[in-house]
């Protein structure tokens, strides 16, 4: 009886056990852990000013959206001068700041902002000018340069955060002392006036490809994201994850997983996303029995592969169109949907061996949104589907973003509870602007990197180092690079992130790749291809590597779990992220180039397989618990089935099959244990 009453008081659940973290926590989440989150709270003067400020850059960029860019001068620099300006305002120069002083703008970052305006419109008040003085400076070019460089690099460490300063500043460091750098980083070294002139003064630094990338594509598609927001469809992926993956062996995980990827796909934060969906996530799977540590790790694992998500892919693929070239952003993001699957098949299997280790159900009926009403707002979704069909039948990047943002408006018509108002639209536009801040200062610090790296031919000679020390072994310099890429991407936001990796990390693969090509040869589409998702691939995934894992620290301040053991459990779950890479290297079916659909099933079968061997292995539980032994086998064989050789594939399903016979058939071993146990 009093076990019958236990589970009836069990099932009684009110609302508050699924209660979700309050704005106000995730407010204080977001600007510990997130950079573009710890904005001033402005007094009223200051908030219409930016508010005034936020909605001219958003109707600048549409403008130019809809009818055309000025040059490329002009375009660019007005975007930076916008961003930069903004930033000053409304973030403060040091992280922790009383609530009483952040209603101020100190007089300080009133010049600064004056100063940013002054560089924004340097170019377009000049341009005849400076185009006619044929690369030669003047007095106040080089006045106006020097402060350009120095206001991108501040505006940087306060909207992004202090890794990309460090590392751009470093770069300008060994731009200027070249000359005193040994071996293959030795070059002749830039003076200060050159220096300048790259920066500011060509398109090849500051105002170069990055933040050219940022001025076009990036901005129109974060507007599409801000109207989306506006429909409600955040708290929808959360709904619709429920209803779709809750009543599964270990429900609210598996809700985690589906939630993130959805939120990846118009989310360019791997930081906002954990809070975004964990704030809801997390407190079920601790609910449901999941350790701390485990929640906040799957919750990371899944948001930063949110990241790798086509068809956004945290507004990296954008960047990749122009920096490989040649290739058009459909194909981009077609290479990268079986990996990100993979990626994410590799975290739901994990989280299902470690609810049936541990025993955990899935969420009770009571605890599920009513199926019918969710489903009735499927049409939510339409807009990203529209998204995808408009780039599936080649109608340009930018317009396609923009039918985006009207189908958005036209769909949330549909119902009242859904329908975006001018009111709404006017917020949109002020929130797109809002988010475009920190991928401006990012892409435009991201230059002064790629500048430096073209100007001192850092890349190819980081490149041939990387590969003289690994002998020439492709193994070896993918380890290398590896390391290389997860270093280079810690603290660094989604766009620089990409910009830093295929910059200084990307070529060493291009190079060992090309290697008995014939001297200029062109590079072949599945060469950069690989590369470039191989450095994007751990870069990312710095977020959750110990011990500058940001989204892992952001889910740990919502879980109350370790930070550093959430780092390590959600690194543990996301090891397909570090073995999926190494797969389309050796094998690019995987990327879907100029492979048939019977290889590219194939290997796509092999690699679930595997992925299922190592998840056991690593959980240490399939059909019952595994022993030690048992563990390095499911590992080695999920290993010889990833690696792309049809003898390893033959041995690896053979030794699979194997396993899972005998773990079939002993699977009840452990529940007659424990009846023995008790008898």
């Amino acid at each position: 009886m009093a076990k019958d009453k236990s589970q009836q008081e069990e099932m009684k659940v009110d609302a508050q056990e699924l209660e979700t973290l309050s704005e106000e926590k995730q407010d204080e989440i977001l600007r510990k852990y997130d950079p573009e989150s710890n904005t001033r709270n402005l007094g009223s003067i200051f908030r219409i000013v930016v508010f005034v400020g936020l909605l001219a850059f958003s109707l600048f960029q549409l403008y130019t959206a809809i009818f055309g860019q000025y040059t490329a001068y002009i375009q660019r620099s007005i975007h930076l001068g916008f961003a930069l300006s903004l930033i000053f305002i409304l973030f403060p120069a040091r992280k922790k700041l009383g609530k009483a002083k952040r209603g101020k703008v100190p007089f300080y970052d009133l010049i600064l902002a004056l100063l940013s305006v002054a560089v924004g419109l340097y170019w377009p008040l000049n341009i005849e000018k400076i185009t006619m003085q044929v690369g030669r400076l003047t007095e106040m070019d080089m006045i106006i340069g020097i402060i350009a460089i120095l206001l991108t690099l501040e505006a940087a460490r306060r909207a992004v955060g202090i890794p990309i300063t460090i590392i751009s500043s470093l770069f300008l460091v060994y731009a200027f002392f070249g000359s005193y750098f040994p071996g293959f980083l030795n070059h002749r070294g830039q003076d200060v006036k050159s220096i300048v002139r790259t920066m500011f003064f060509t398109t090849d630094g500051i105002l170069g490809t990055p933040i050219s990338v940022s001025a076009t594509f990036i901005f129109v598609f974060l507007l599409f994201g801000a109207f989306l927001v506006k429909t409600g469809v955040g708290n929808y992926f959360n709904e619709l994850a429920v209803v779709l993956a809750g009543r599964l062996v270990g429900g609210p995980a598996k809700v985690a997983i589906f939630s993130s990827a959805l939120q990846g796909t118009i989310s360019g934060s791997s930081v906002a996303n954990v809070v975004g969906s964990g704030s809801y996530t997390i407190p079920m799977m601790k609910k449901l029995g999941y350790r701390k540590e485990f929640a906040g790790g799957v919750e990371s694992a899944a948001s930063t592969g949110g990241q790798l998500m086509p068809p956004i892919m945290g507004a990296a693929a954008f960047l990749m169109v122009e920096f490989i070239g040649g290739i058009t952003y459909w194909e981009i993001a077609k290479a990268a949907a079986i990996p990100a699957a993979l990626y994410f098949a590799g975290i739901w299997i994990m989280t299902h061996f470690e609810a049936k280790r541990v025993g955990l159900k899935g969420m009770r009926e009571d605890q599920i949104p009513n199926r019918k009403k969710v489903l009735k707002k499927i049409y939510l979704l339409l807009p990203i589907l529209g998204i995808i069909f408009f780039l599936l039948i080649g109608i340009p990047t930018m317009q396609a973003a923009l039918y985006g943002i009207l189908l958005t408006i036209l769909v949330s018509a549909i119902s009242k509870e859904t329908r975006i108002g001018f009111k709404d639209m006017i917020e949109a536009l002020v929130e797109g602007a809002r988010t475009a801040l920190a991928v401006a200062a990012a892409t435009a610090c991201a230059g002064i990197i790629v500048g430096v790296v073209l100007k001192t031919g850092l890349g190819l000679g980081l490149a041939n180092g990387l590969i003289s020390a690994a002998g020439g072994s492709v193994f070896l310099t993918l380890v290398f690079t590896m390391f290389a890429s997860l270093v280079l991407g810690m603290g660094s936001p989604t766009t620089a992130n990409y910009v830093i990796t295929s910059t200084i990390a990307a070529p060493a693969i291009i190079t060992l790749l090309m290697i008995g090509s014939e001297p200029g040869a062109a590079i072949p589409l599945v060469v950069a291809l690989s590369a470039h998702l191989f450095v994007f691939f751990f870069g990312i995934v710095a977020d959750i590597t110990p011990p500058v894992a940001l989204a892992a620290f952001a889910a740990s301040g919502i879980s109350g779990g370790d930070p550093i053991k959430t780092g390590v459990t959600s690194a543990k779950l996301a090891i397909g992220a570090f073995i999926i890479p190494y797969m389309f290297v050796y094998n690019p079916a995987l990327l879907m180039i100029d492979a048939s659909l019977p290889e590219i099933l194939w290997v796509v079968l092999t690699a679930l397989v595997g992925m299922l061997a190592i998840g056991a292995g690593m959980i240490g539980y399939w059909y019952r618990k595994c022993n030690w032994f048992e563990r390095i086998i499911a590992v080695g064989t999920g290993l010889l089935l990833i690696f792309p050789e049809t003898i390893t594939d033959i041995v690896g399903l053979v030794v699979f099959l194997g396993m899972f016979a005998i773990q079939y058939k002993s699977r009840d071993r452990d529940e007659d244990d424990k009846n023995v146990a008790v008898a």
